[in-house]
């Protein structure tokens, strides 16, 4: 069973910085575009940032300059550097991927989700 797992949120002042890592486990044949999702109550949840396969990335206009998005595909893991951290940042950070299985069956697969709090 393929997995993700977040980890690096907490709770962080205005003007700080995070680092989030989302590693994919399990029976891996290739991994494509891997992206992190803001959930927020009362909201749908939105595209943060996202990458290809190939490294091209994508990001909300809220996070552009601030938010950087990256991967080590040998290790089969995204990550997000967030800096210049506002409060409006504030929300529950899932990754997301799209993974073909060692049993060749592709599928959107999400994490859990790890919480970030921006305030003084």
């Amino acid at each position: 069973q393929v997995q993700l797992v977040e980890s690096g949120g907490g709770l962080v002042q205005p003007g700080g910085s995070l680092r989030l890592s989302c590693a994919a486990s399990g029976s891996i044949f290739i991994i494509y575009d891997m992206g992190w999702y803001r959930q927020v109550p009362g909201k749908q949840r939105e595209l943060v940032a996202g990458i290809s396969s190939s490294g091209r990335v994508n990001y909300a206009d809220s996070v552009k300059g601030r938010f950087t998005i990256s991967r080590d595909n040998a290790k089969n893991t995204v990550y997000l550097q967030m800096n210049s951290l506002k409060p409006e940042d504030t929300g529950v950070y899932h990754c997301n991927a799209e993974i073909v299985a060692g049993t060749l069956t592709r599928g959107n697969v999400w994490g859990q989700g790890t919480q970030v709090t921006v305030s003084a």
